[in-house]
C-alpha cells in the first residue's frame, strides 16, 4: 500500500487527490492550517500545520511516506510579496528539506500556467513558454520561483513532476464559478475586451487524475518525466466570456452585455493598485491590471506533452459536468 502526505489536503484541489488516493486504496496523511473533521472520517490522517512556518513538524508528517504532492499555496491576485513568498517559495523549500531529511523519493509539485505570464496573449502555448518576469501579479512570480526550485531539485535522491493546471472548477468550487455568480447577481460583472477571448479550464477531478498520473509515473521509474512541468486542462479551450454567461443564463441570471475596454480596465486597475497600497485598503481592488489581463486575453496551452509523457486524458466530460453544477446553483436560487 502506499502510503502519500498532501499539502494544501483541505483545499479544493486537496481534498479531490485525497478521495482519489483513497480509491485506490492508498494510505493518505493530508496537511493544513485547519482540522477537516470529513477527511478524518473518510480515513484520512490530518494534521495542522504551516509549511512555511512549521518546518520541523514536516519531517515528522511525511516520515515513511512513498510520495508527497505539494498543493499547498497562497493564492489570489492581490498582496505583498513577501506574504506570497513566505508560503509558495519558503513553504517549497520547507517541504523539498523535509521530503530530504526523511527519505521521501518522489514529489509532485501543484503549479500554474500563471508561471509563464508575461502580459501577453498565448493562443496553444507549450511548456516551453519562458517563466513569469512581470511585476503584475506576486501569485504568478512567485509560483514561478518555486517550480523552478522544485525542478531543480530533481536529481539524485528526489524526482519531481510539476502540474499545471488552468482556471480549476467543479462541485465545491469555492472560488471561480461563486465569485462570478455574485458578481453577476450585484451587477458589478463586465466583459472587458471584445468578449472573444478563449481559455481554458481545468474540471478538479480532471485536475486531481492528472497529479495521480504524475505519481503513477515517479513510482514507475518513468525518467522521460522527471523533472518536467506539464500544462493540464479539459483538453478543448472556452470562449470565456460564452462560457461565464451560460453559466449566467443556467442559474436564472441574465447574461453580461456590456463591456469595457481593456485600455480602461487596465488604467483603473492601475489607479486602484495605487490607491489601495498608498492608503492600506483592505482587501482586494474590484479591478487590477493582471485581472484586466487574465480577463480579456487569450490565455490556453497545448496538453501533448502530458497526453503523450503520463497518458492523460479528462476523465470529467465538461459538458456534463457544467450542467450537472449549473443545476446544483439554479436549485441553490430556486
Amino acid at each position: 500500500m502506499k502510503q502519500v502526505v498532501i499539502t494544501g489536503g483541505g483545499g479544493f484541489l486537496g481534498q479531490a487527490i485525497v478521495r482519489q488516493c483513497l480509491t485506490r486504496g492508498w494510505k493518505v496523511r493530508a496537511l493544513g492550517r485547519r482540522a477537516q473533521p470529513e477527511l478524518t472520517g473518510e480515513g484520512v490522517d490530518f494534521f495542522s500545520a504551516d509549511i512555511a512556518k512549521d518546518a520541523g513538524a514536516l519531517a515528522e508528517i511525511f516520515a515513511g511516506a512513498d510520495l508527497v504532492f505539494h498543493v499547498a499555496a497562497k493564492a489570489g491576485v492581490w498582496g505583498k510579496l513577501d506574504d506570497y513568498r513566505h508560503t509558495n517559495v519558503t513553504g517549497t523549500r520547507n517541504v523539498i528539506a523535509a521530503c530530504k531529511a526523511c527519505g521521501v523519493r518522489n514529489l509532485v509539485y501543484t503549479s500554474t500556467p500563471s508561471v509563464t505570464f508575461n502580459e501577453c496573449e498565448i493562443d496553444g502555448g507549450d511548456e516551453s513558454l519562458p517563466y513569469c518576469t512581470s511585476k503584475l501579479s506576486n501569485y504568478a512570480l512567485t509560483k514561478a520561483e518555486a517550480e523552478k526550485i522544485v525542478r531543480a531539485e530533481n536529481a539524485g535522491t528526489l524526482r519531481t513532476i510539476s502540474i499545471r493546471p488552468h482556471l480549476i472548477w467543479g462541485m465545491g468550487d469555492p472560488h471561480l464559478v461563486p465569485r462570478v455568480i455574485a458578481q453577476a447577481a450585484q451587477n458589478r460583472l463586465r466583459i472587458v475586451g471584445d468578449g472573444n477571448n478563449r481559455v481554458d479550464l481545468t474540471h478538479v477531478e480532471n485536475a486531481a487524475h492528472a497529479h495521480l498520473l504524475a505519481a503513477d509515473a515517479l513510482f514507475a521509474e518513468n525518467s522521460s518525466a522527471f523533472g518536467n512541468a506539464y500544462f493540464v486542462s479539459d483538453g478543448v479551450p472556452v470562449v470565456l466570456w460564452d462560457w461565464i454567461n451560460a453559466l449566467l443564463e443556467a442559474v436564472g441570471l441574465p447574461p453580461q452585455q456590456e463591456k469595457v475596454s481593456f485600455r480602461l480596465a487596465n488604467f483603473a486597475g492601475g489607479f486602484l493598485e495605487l490607491f489601495w497600497r498608498t492608503f492600506g485598503v483592505a482587501g482586494e481592488p474590484p479591478m487590477t491590471r493582471f485581472v484586466a489581463s487574465e480577463l480579456s486575453k487569450n490565455h490556453w496551452f497545448k496538453i501533448d506533452a502530458i497526453r503523450r509523457d503520463l497518458g492523460y486524458a479528462p476523465i470529467v466530460d465538461p459538458a456534463v459536468a457544467f450542467k450537472e453544477l449549473a443545476q446544483i446553483y439554479k436549485t441553490k436560487e430556486d
